[in-house]
């Protein structure tokens, strides 16, 4: 494990010292430099090829929570999508395009040939993986901007016709994107160390962007591409199902029903994890760290809605409650599908080495996550957890199976859920979905939630709670939300924990009063009755400040009600279709002498 890291390590230092080389002219869109002779003295055997498709790895990140979507209650530094939908992202400010990731694969792409000795199985390895990231760097471009351009081959200063050209479509970028990960699949090897790329990752990466693709243009029918979102989509269910019918791979029990779930994400050994399709590989002793500590209680809280997508535990529907929007913050974990309290933070949690539960933050919203949270002592601080973390993991490739085969219209039978979804809720001893009650009983509140589902519409809803609540901060949701052309969802104001009155109350669950919300420090009426001493224990949150300001909570009905937050209220957040599923580009790219490019859809005004 560690040996893999270190060649990592050489390999990004490597790149580093290429980049010096190759990159002298970054005025327009990274401009592709002329290369120097460094290829002819690389290139010469596989193990240099190894060499340079490991600074690749540097690429992948690990996403700890779904920042900017409506998985969250509130976010502190809020999100790019959130300055959009209030009008603070313009073409005027936009952060311009980096093109130098690409280059770099470009370059290998154009002098891997050079290796002697070597077969073509051992060579088509490495190139099957350069391609998977070129095919991961231009699905980022695709999400972010529709059409961009396409380029195959690094460019120098002199290629003024196609470093100036137009964008290509969007249909010619992911048939090339595709392509790279057909290959990728196709002559990646099946075996090695889980932290690099195999076949089944580059299967799993093909899964999951032909169902991006294939709901994409399924939803987003201005594109004019709907007719071929059924090729994308029958993509997806073939690609998920050689890795079901010969990966190997099954879903992690180990821990048990209250474990297993939690276990995932604070693992120090993912390796060994037979869920495990993809990860990166955290390393203490070689200070390849992250944080993951800031997932609880540091600038972000999940939301109500997120929480009502859990269902009970006996598979009922938790909104078919009674009293179901007004439980408090103890009440809401009674009964519920064990990913729930593995996933929010339940009243009594204490982090390790603490002396007392932790006591929440009603500032954030109250519904804490632990998920992701360490469980080792010197993890809790600034860039110190050295768990691991998932690329790819076997839970979501059953859900893409599922997923593309509800609306394609062809999960049809029982035997289909039971491999794929009945496999995940298994883990934590969920009843099975059934599919006659799945697609009988249509969910009233997810169908307002998504209003434009096209198919079997009570089994397409029921797919996308599971989806939601099996891979909720694993920063999927943003993605999900979009393909889905659901984006108006992330300028909803969002919910925290429910407030019963205005006063004290146990958020602990040991039965006496930790938290006080009160209107500002001069009402101090509703904790009249406790004394001094009593009072010492209990931290005081004000709605209104000393001058009668408001601060950043309310209470949606006054003196009771939900947590909700003044910024969301004052400052509302307008999602504009289509304008806002896309990034513009920034006018410095557009203004420069010779330059062919449109302004992205949406946006040209």
């Amino acid at each position: 494990m560690k040996n893999i890291n270190r060649w990592i390590i050489v390999g990004g230092t490597l790149m580093s010292m290429f980049a010096l080389v190759t990159s002298c002219n970054d005025d327009f869109m990274d401009r592709y430099p002329t290369t120097s002779v460094t290829e002819e003295v690389f290139f010469n055997n596989i193990t240099d090829l190894k060499t340079y498709t490991n600074s690749f790895y540097n690429t992948l990140s690990s996403p700890i929570a779904d920042i900017g979507t409506d998985n969250l209650a509130h976010h502190n530094s809020g999100s790019a999508i959130d300055e959009m939908m209030r009008g603070g992202i313009t073409p005027q400010n936009a952060s311009v395009w980096g093109w130098s990731t690409l280059r770099n694969i470009n370059f290998f792409l154009e002098n891997y040939s050079r290796v002697k000795n070597a077969s073509a199985e051992e060579v088509n390895h490495y190139v099957g993986i350069a391609k998977f990231f070129r095919a991961r760097f231009y699905i980022d471009k695709v999400n972010m901007y529709n059409d961009v351009p396409w380029y195959g081959n690094t460019l120098g200063t002199a290629d003024t016709e196609p470093l100036h050209k137009k964008q290509d479509s969007r249909d010619l970028v992911v048939d090339s994107i595709m392509a790279d990960l057909e290959f990728a699949a196709a002559h990646i090897k099946p075996d090695g160390h889980k932290s690099t790329v195999t076949k089944w990752a580059a299967l799993a990466q093909l899964s999951q962007f032909a169902l991006q693709e294939g709901t994409y243009r399924k939803y987003h029918t201005y594109l004019g591409l709907a007719a071929s979102s059924k090729t994308f989509l029958e993509r997806a269910v073939s690609a998920s199902e050689k890795i079901i019918n010969e990966g190997g791979f099954q879903i992690s029990k180990a821990g048990g029903v209250d474990r297993a779930y939690r276990d995932l994400f604070i693992s120090q050994n993912l390796q060994s994890n037979p869920e495990t399709i993809m990860f990166i590989d955290y390393d203490k002793d070689l200070s390849m760290r992250r944080n993951t500590h800031t997932v609880l209680d540091y600038e972000w809280a999940l939301s109500q809605t997120l929480m009502e997508s859990y269902l009970m535990k006996d598979g009922s529907r938790f909104t078919n409650q009674p009293n179901y929007k007004t439980k408090n913050v103890d009440e809401i974990f009674v009964n519920r599908d064990p990913r729930f309290a593995q996933t929010f933070m339940k009243p009594g949690f204490q982090s390790v080495d603490a002396k007392t539960p932790h006591r929440l933050k009603p500032t954030l919203g109250g519904y804490n996550q632990i998920k992701f949270y360490p469980e080792v002592s010197e993890m809790i601080a600034w860039e110190a957890s050295y768990t691991d973390a998932f690329v790819f993991r076997y839970a979501e490739v059953l859900l893409i199976y599922a997923e593309a085969k509800a609306e394609l219209g062809i999960l049809n039978s029982q035997a289909d859920l039971d491999k794929s979804i009945n496999e995940i809720r298994a883990r934590v001893a969920m009843p099975a979905m059934i599919l006659s009650e799945a697609m009988g009983a249509v969910d009233p509140i997810l169908q307002q939630y998504y209003p434009n589902v096209k198919g079997n519409v009570g089994l397409i809803l029921e797919v996308r709670r599971e989806r939601r609540v099996e891979l909720a901060c694993e920063g999927q949701r943003y993605r999900d939300i979009f393909r889905w052309e659901v984006g108006e969802r992330l300028a909803d104001q969002q919910q925290g924990m429910y407030v019963k009155a205005l006063g004290a109350m146990d958020v602990t669950g040991d039965g006496n009063a930790d938290i006080a919300i009160l209107e500002s420090a001069k009402d101090t009426g509703p904790i009249a009755g406790f004394t001094p001493e009593q009072l010492k224990n209990i931290t005081l949150y004000y709605l209104k400040d000393a001058n009668g300001n408001n601060n950043s909570i309310y209470l949606e009905n006054g003196s009771n009600g939900h947590i909700m937050f003044t910024v969301a209220r004052d400052n509302k957040k307008n999602f504009i279709k289509n304008k806002h599923y896309y990034y513009p580009i920034a006018n410095s790219q557009m203004v420069l002498s010779g330059s062919n490019l449109v302004q992205t859809l949406g946006w040209e005004q």
